[in-house]
């Protein structure tokens, strides 16, 4: 049996670099008062001997440890089959990683789930959290704030209590939603309905209300409600038809419910964008371009939104506290993307 290899110490770097234990603690765990010819010292010692630092020894000193919750408050089929997530993870990984952080995913597949996240949060197991997809009677923020640790969530607060001073990032949703159907309306559409999202989600309200400013007063048969997914997409297309069968356009709330009306206009043989022109929402590109005609769409930019997220935190964490006279959201522009259904 072959013998295990030791791992090198602060002692083996130490005498690599010439410098006392002392000095390399510092170096290796961000302290300051260390003159630059050393640090370059030290971490080249580092490198040779390929010296890894002990976390627990390490969040002793710095009190932090380089780890993010991302928590979804979604089911874990959704979180698995809509893009969206995907994309917005990715943003998120990118930036910790490039800033040497840990993501921990948590996932909510029912209420019951939120006080085990929320004492997970108030363990002291990771510096900070992004929150996103939130409901607008979910406990969640209350049980977060209650958990004491720097939060930046996804989307407008719209959650009563503690919503006036959280740090987030969104989308222009509202103008997004203005730009798509005053472009239906640019093209002498004069039926034009909106599958919404679901409305307890303030995305799903803003694009609504987008749609609102827009249209006015219209007839309350062409708003179905849905839930962000191709088969509520399908459901409520075929309600509009059976509705208004002379239903000219549709504005969707993201791009899979588009799909799914594109999908019943086909079988119930509307052609698009002749007898009906479709919009969607997001641009999640592995849906907007594989759709048949290719999908007109508001572009936000999922990934973008992420590593904003997760670099507000991060710059929050790395100041000790939370910026002060900083906004607490920022709001990221959308651009209508004109494909073939519209």
């Amino acid at each position: 049996m072959s013998e295990a290899v030791s791992r090198p110490t602060l002692e083996a770097v130490a005498a690599r670099a010439g410098v006392s234990r002392a000095t390399v603690s510092r170096v290796v765990n961000g302290g300051d008062g260390v003159r630059e010819p050393l640090v370059e010292r030290v971490r080249r010692a580092v490198e040779e001997l390929g010296y890894v630092p002990n976390q627990a020894a390490r969040s002793l000193v710095t009190k932090r440890h380089d780890a993010v919750a991302v928590v979804i408050a979604e089911p874990e089929t959704r979180i698995f089959t809509d893009p969206f997530f995907a994309l917005q993870l990715r943003g998120i990984s990118k930036e910790l990683t490039a800033q040497d952080n840990q993501l921990v995913l948590l996932l909510t597949e029912g209420r019951d789930d939120h006080a085990r996240v929320a004492r997970y949060l108030a363990g002291g197991h990771v510096d900070g959290a992004l929150v996103f997809s939130l409901h607008l009677d979910d406990p969640l923020p209350g049980l977060i704030e209650g958990a004491g640790v720097p939060t930046v969530f996804g989307g407008r607060p719209g959650w009563s209590g503690g919503a006036k001073n959280a740090v987030y990032v969104d989308c222009d949703n509202r103008g997004g939603a203005e730009d798509a159907v005053r472009h239906l309306v640019g093209l002498g559409r004069t039926r034009i309905a909106h599958i919404t999202g679901p409305l307890d989600q303030t995305s799903a309200a803003d694009r609504l209300q987008g749609y609102r400013d827009v249209m006015g007063e219209t007839d309350p048969r062409l708003v179905v409600a849905s839930d962000f997914t191709p088969a509520g997409g399908e459901r409520a297309m075929s309600e509009l038809l059976d509705r208004c069968p002379d239903v000219d356009a549709v504005f969707a709330a993201n791009d899979l419910t588009a799909l799914g009306a594109l999908r019943v206009l086909r079988e119930r043989g509307r052609r698009v964008p002749e007898d009906v022109a479709v919009i969607g929402f997001d641009d999640v590109l592995p849906v907007a371009e594989q759709t048949e005609p290719a999908l007109t769409t508001v572009r936000q930019d999922i990934e973008e939104m992420g590593r904003l997220m997760a670099r507000l935190l991060l710059t929050t964490l790395n100041r000790g506290e939370p910026a002060t006279g900083a906004p607490a959201g920022v709001v990221l522009p959308t651009t209508l993307i004109r494909r073939a259904t519209a």
